[in-house]
């Protein structure tokens, strides 16, 4: 009797336990075996690329997408970062904890760009996030900012040669010293575009009349050859001329320049017959008072171009080489002394090359009619050949002043 109740106990035992571990398995099935992954929304952080306003302070707007849009509200730390964008001089420091409610997919973070005017090289500062609530980062959860200081102020140092307001026996009929705040356009032409064949050159750049390109700084006139893509073109630059405006025959011509220098840069102060609309060119005639090809930056040269009694054009000129330094290191005056059938030139009163009208000997000879000034910094072209890694831009052309004396 005994017996069996010992083991009638041990049978009941035994069904509890059973009893219990079916209960616990059934349990661990519904809730308490492996969960699914929880789908969290990515946090992607956008750079951003804006111009600086000259004065006022600008907001750069940084926008992180949501995806995808999460069922619950998200927060993430955000920071800003120096880098050669200081927070002390260009822009605000800024740092908090961003909140994106249920459903949102786009969010943003401003940061307070200060004003200025001062043309500069861009400047860069990141935005980092960290610490995500309910989202993860994609990627390094961070964003570039790029400051873009288009301003036209640009201090030089003016240093280097002058010549004087008068000379005996001549009067000053035009000049233009550049000490506003624009550009005189009831004296000068801004032209555009990459003109016939490159303006005849197989130039690359493409002229703009922005202020990117052509402005006025501390009484001067600087024009800017950038590496930048218009259109189908990789370079910017600016191209000013007096046609139509201002034309001159013979007398003294004097510009004060410090000039760029570079693989593929070629700076160029010159004149063009008045009647190239009708004439062509090179019938009309080609005054250049300097040029400069960049890979050889301490030699300028003097040229004129004509049409010969046979053939396309002709051309015949002079080249000044400086004893140290180079055209970019300060100012130098570049003139001319044009008279009827010849013409002299000069780097600081330094006289080089002459040429007269027996140069172009029986062809005709177009230099005794008026002609227009032209001021550009070209990139490329058959004479200087493309810019390579060694060129550095921006380029700058600085004009102090431009006098004709007759």
């Amino acid at each position: 009797m005994k017996q069996f109740i010992f083991r009638q106990t041990i049978s009941t035992v035994l069904l509890t336990v059973l009893l219990f571990q079916a209960y616990s398995c059934s349990k661990k099935g519904t809730s308490g075996g492996p969960q699914p992954p929880v789908n969290l929304s990515s946090l992607s952080i956008v750079d951003v690329t804006q111009q600086r306003d000259n004065k006022n302070p600008s907001a750069f707007r940084f926008y992180i997408n949501v995806v995808p849009v999460s069922t619950k509200e998200i927060k993430v730390n955000y920071t800003t970062k120096d880098s050669t964008a200081l927070s002390s001089t260009d822009y605000t420091a800024a740092s908090g904890t961003l909140t994106i409610p249920a459903g949102q997919s786009v969010a943003y973070v401003d940061v307070t760009v200060r004003g200025d005017s001062l043309r500069q090289t861009d400047q860069f500062f990141t935005v980092v996030l960290t610490n995500p609530l309910n989202a993860k980062l994609e990627g390094a959860g961070r964003a570039l900012g790029t400051i873009q200081s288009n301003g036209t102020w640009l201090p030089t140092d003016n240093s280097g040669y002058s010549t004087p307001l008068s000379y005996p026996g001549y009067t000053l009929v035009w000049n233009n010293e550049f000490s506003g705040d624009a550009l005189n356009l009831s004296e000068w032409n801004q032209e555009i575009g990459n003109g016939a064949g490159g303006w005849g050159n197989n130039e690359l750049e493409y002229y703009t009349n922005s202020t990117k390109n052509t402005f006025l700084s501390n009484g001067n006139l600087i024009i800017e050859a950038r590496k930048e893509v218009t259109g189908n073109f990789n370079y910017t630059s600016g191209r000013m001329t007096t046609q139509g405006k201002k034309e001159f025959k013979f007398g003294r011509i004097d510009i004060r320049a410090k000039l760029p220098v570079g693989k593929g840069i070629w700076p160029a102060l010159w004149m063009l017959g008045a009647n190239i609309n009708t004439a062509g060119w090179p019938v009309c005639g080609e005054i250049d008072i300097m040029e400069l090809v960049g890979t050889n930056p301490a030699r300028v040269h003097g040229t004129m171009h004509w049409k010969p009694v046979s053939g396309a054009s002709i051309n015949k000129g002079g080249s000044y080489d400086l004893s140290s330094g180079n055209f970019s290191d300060r100012f130098r005056v570049f003139s001319i002394i044009w008279e009827e059938d010849k013409v002299r030139w000069f780097v600081d009163d330094v006289l080089y090359f002459t040429f007269t009208k027996a140069d172009v000997g029986a062809a005709n000879y177009p230099f005794n009619a008026p002609q227009f000034l032209i001021f550009n910094v070209a990139v490329g072209g058959n004479w200087p050949g493309p810019p390579d890694a060694s060129t550095v831009f921006p380029q700058r052309m600085y004009v102090d002043y431009v006098r004709v004396f007759q």
